[in-house]
C-alpha cells in the first residue's frame, strides 16, 4: 500500500479528460534544478539536478506518460542531464515556449487536454494556461503559483518535479505497480 496521498480532486484533474494524461512538460531552470546557475571562468555552466527528479521523469515514462523538456536556456549540462535520463523529447533554448511546445504536441498526436505542464516564472504561463494540469513549484513566481492547479510542497531542484511524476501516475493507476516492482527481489521474494 503505497504512503504517498493525493487530495481526490486533484487526482481527478490529473487524470485529464480520460484516465490519465498522456505527457507531461518540464521546464529546467527552477523545475528541475533550484534556478541557481553557476558559470565558471571558461564561462561554462554548472547546474545541479535531483536525483529524486530524475528517477520520477524515468518513472513517468515507465508508466506510459512521456515526459517532455522546453527550456529557455540551451547548455551542454542540460542536454547531458536530459540524454542520460533517456528522454526522447526536448526543445532547448526556447524564447517562446508555447510556438515550441506547439509542434512538438503535433508530432506526438496529443492535444492541451492530454498534458499536464510545470513551470516557475513568466515564461511558462502560456504552457500552464493551456494544459490539462498546471503545476509550479513551492517557490515558484506568485503569478505561476496563481493560475497552477497543484504547487507542489517540494521547491524546484529539491524534488518538485517528482512530486508532479508521482501524482500522474497515481492519478493514472500505474503508482503501486511501478511501487511494487521496485520493492521486489531479484529471487521474486
Amino acid at each position: 500500500m503505497p504512503a504517498l496521498h493525493f487530495a481526490p480532486e486533484l487526482l481527478l484533474r490529473a487524470q485529464g479528460r480520460g484516465l490519465a494524461l498522456k505527457a507531461a512538460i518540464f521546464d529546467v531552470d527552477g523545475v528541475l534544478t533550484d534556478g541557481r546557475i553557476y558559470i565558471g571562468e571558461s564561462g561554462e555552466a554548472f547546474k545541479a539536478f535531483s536525483t529524486l527528479d530524475g528517477h520520477g521523469l524515468k518513472l513517468l515514462k515507465l508508466g506510459g506518460i512521456e515526459p517532455l523538456v522546453i527550456t529557455g536556456r540551451d547548455s551542454p549540462a542540460v542536454r547531458r542531464r536530459v540524454a542520460d535520463l533517456g528522454l526522447s523529447h526536448a526543445v532547448y533554448g526556447a524564447s517562446d515556449k508555447l510556438a515550441a511546445a506547439t509542434p512538438l504536441l503535433a508530432q506526438l498526436g496529443l492535444e492541451w487536454a492530454d498534458v499536464a505542464a510545470m513551470g516557475d516564472d513568466w515564461p511558462d504561463l502560456p504552457l500552464l494556461a493551456r494544459a490539462a494540469l498546471a503545476c509550479a513549484p513551492a517557490n515558484a513566481h506568485a503569478e505561476v503559483k496563481a493560475i497552477a492547479h497543484h504547487v507542489t510542497a517540494a521547491r524546484g531542484g529539491h524534488g518538485a518535479a517528482r512530486e508532479v511524476c508521482d501524482l500522474l501516475l497515481m492519478a493514472a493507476g500505474r503508482y503501486a505497480g511501478l511501487l511494487q516492482q521496485q520493492q521486489q527481489t531479484l529471487d521474486g521474494a
